[in-house]
């Protein structure tokens, strides 16, 4: 059995950008899949899926990612592996073209899990991994979001999730032939957002967690709230003790999220067994999956 599921964020998504994010999604799928079908691992394909939407402007990762309140663009990102426990991410860190592609090299390649700002783009240096120049990270439509804003004193982080402004931090989790799960999450976090601020992306255990002998989940949405209630494991947790039901473990997760820290997002599951699932309490998530055991592709938006 083997099995993908991808997103690309949730919040209220514009009817205007509802077909961006599911052509986005889909690249993303495919990507992954041939990777997964033709026997590879679902380290591979997740990073793979992932670089795909951090190449498209259409998502807040990499390419197209938000500026902070002071004109930068920091990205976080992470990804854990279910089977070695084994995990490598970065946060708040400038001017690297794939950020999971750097978290992947620190779970393979370091004794450390987070490695944070200018340590991170040292660590990137060393080990090859591309970097870029702002303006390769800019777009137009970013710049004129990031001008609006800085006149909106009533802005909120917290609004980008239950108001038509954008929140699109992808995310992929992959369960290979040798029963690997494997679960990644890539961002550019939230608009005008505080220098140095980071979110759950690259929290293991809130935004991103795999546990082979449950399953694997990646997180989207309002950061703070999402980090408050730890809700990758939490949804982790949730689906060992319920029967491995990815989708009930979502629901009562997302549920918490809400009641307890007044929080927006949504998250892709997949179960030990493969299943897929996604919640969320946002109008939109962009996501898309697909098993062994499906003739073809589901893309929702």
């Amino acid at each position: 059995m083997i099995s993908f599921i991808v997103h690309g964020g949730a919040w209220d998504i514009p009817d205007d950008l509802v077909e961006a994010h599911r052509a986005g999604v889909r690249r993303a799928l495919v990507t992954g899949w041939e990777i997964l079908s033709g026997g590879g691992s679902a380290v591979e394909a997740v990073e793979k899926a992932v670089n795909s939407m951090e190449d498209d402007p259409t998502f807040d990762a990499g390419r197209g990612s938000f500026v902070n309140a002071i004109g930068e663009i920091e990205l976080d990102a992470s990804i854990m592996n279910g089977t070695t426990f084994r995990a490598g991410a970065i946060a708040a860190v400038q001017n690297i073209r794939y950020p999971i592609s750097l978290a992947r090299v620190i779970m393979d390649s370091s004794e450390h899990i987070l490695l944070a700002g200018e340590g991170a783009v040292r660590f990137a240096r060393e080990h090859g991994i591309e970097q870029c120049s702002k303006g390769d990270l800019l777009v137009g439509r970013e710049l004129e979001r990031w001008t609006a804003l800085r006149k909106d004193s009533k802005f909120s982080t917290k609004d980008a999730f239950r108001k038509k402004k954008p929140h699109d931090t992808v995310g992929a989790v992959a369960l290979d032939k040798n029963g690997v799960i494997v679960s990644g999450t890539s961002t550019g976090g939230t608009p005008n957002k505080y220098p140095g601020r980071v979110g759950d992306s690259p929290l293991i255990g809130c935004g991103t967690y795999a546990d082979s002998t449950v399953g694997g989940a990646s997180c989207t949405g309002w950061g703070e709230a999402i980090i408050k209630v730890v809700l990758a494991k939490t949804v982790i947790d949730m689906m060992e003790y319920n029967g491995g039901d990815p989708n009930g473990a979502g629901k009562r997760a997302i549920e918490r999220l809400e009641r307890r820290a007044d929080g927006f997002g949504g998250v892709i599951v997949l179960s030990r067994q493969g299943t897929p699932a996604a919640v969320f309490n946002t109008p939109r998530m962009a996501r898309a999956y697909r098993t062994s055991e499906m003739s073809s592709d589901i893309v929702e938006v």
